[in-house]
């Protein structure tokens, strides 16, 4: 009886030592992986992604994607240093890339930092906001530790009873950590829960404002995915699509988080700055005089787009 009671104190203790809150949503998860415990095989794995895949360098595309995930980081690290929460970024290694397959509607952030980019998914998102949208998702999910969550839900269901006797091993441990990812495979997207992949949406949705990124163009990206998935015929639904929850249910929550998200929009240092859309990106030897002209002519995009952007 004792011992059982003594295993049981020392559960609650650890989930309590071990439980993670989101700055941001308020969402409390287990957590008790280390970013020295993670990082490591997160980088080794991206960069086995990254050399099996050919990517897009020096265009404005890629451009794109740096500046917009930049951007985003920026932003992410600024909110985390001013609640005094800069040491749990401590390991990042801030990577974005671009990677050429215009038939991958797809992106993901790996922890620690390390971005890729499908070309594909560009068409879709259409505007750095669109892409903004994308990025501060992805982002969120390493922000949030989600990848250490599912990690540590995974060990502690293995172990069992051996984690709560205090016989578990760093080994066993790593081993869990290499089942989510093993250095050998092209790539290894985790399957997130409902729970996280709501917690990444809302989190997303407030970092992509605090970067300056229209938060009302989240619910139009998903419109564009919905669409996506339709001229497909069905048959061929998106990787982005495959590994979220339905999209129409998502931008209803999205709706429910945007007064939230306005206030950091309306408060962010970069709201100002341009808006690239995806064809102008792909402009890549206009003319000053052409230059010109497409900025006047951007303009009056964007007062079209912000008028649609406007929140019911």
């Amino acid at each position: 009886m004792k011992a059982n009671k003594l295993i049981a104190a020392s559960a609650v203790a650890l989930l309590t030592v071990a439980c993670a809150t989101n700055p941001l949503t308020g969402r409390k998860s287990l957590n008790f992986v280390s970013n020295s415990q993670i990082l490591p095989l997160s980088f080794q794995q991206y960069t086995q992604v990254l050399s099996s895949s050919k990517l897009i360098t020096g265009t404005a595309q890629a451009r794109q994607v740096s500046e917009v995930g930049s951007r985003i980081k920026n932003a992410a690290e600024a909110y985390y240093k001013s609640i005094g929460q800069e040491a749990a970024l401590n390991g990042y290694e801030w990577q974005f890339v671009l990677i050429d397959d215009p038939k991958t509607i797809n992106a993901w952030c790996m922890p620690g930092g390390k971005v890729a980019v499908y070309s594909g998914i560009l068409p879709v998102t259409k505007t750095d906001a669109g892409l903004a949208v994308v990025l501060g998702h992805e982002i969120a999910h390493a922000l949030a530790g989600h990848g250490a969550e599912k990690i540590s839900q995974s060990y502690v269901s293995q172990v069992g009873g051996q984690l709560l006797s205090g016989v578990t091993s760093n080994q066993q441990l790593k081993g869990v950590i290499n089942d989510y990812y093993p250095i050998a495979s092209n790539i290894t997207l985790l399957r997130y829960g409902r729970k996280q992949e709501t917690d990444a949406d809302a989190m997303g949705l407030y970092i992509m404002s605090m970067a300056g990124y229209d938060p009302r163009e989240a619910p139009l990206f998903w419109e564009r995915m919905i669409k996506a998935t339709e001229a497909s015929g069905g048959n061929n639904t998106p990787e982005f699509l495959s590994t979220h929850p339905n999209p129409e249910n998502r931008i209803a929550d999205l709706n429910k988080d945007m007064s939230k998200a306005m206030e950091y929009y309306n408060s962010s240092p970069y709201k100002n700055s341009s808006v690239k859309s995806y064809s102008e990106t792909k402009n890549t030897s206009t003319s000053k005089s052409s230059n010109a002209t497409n900025n006047k002519g951007s303009n009056k995009t964007n007062q079209k787009q912000n008028k649609a952007y406007m929140y019911k």
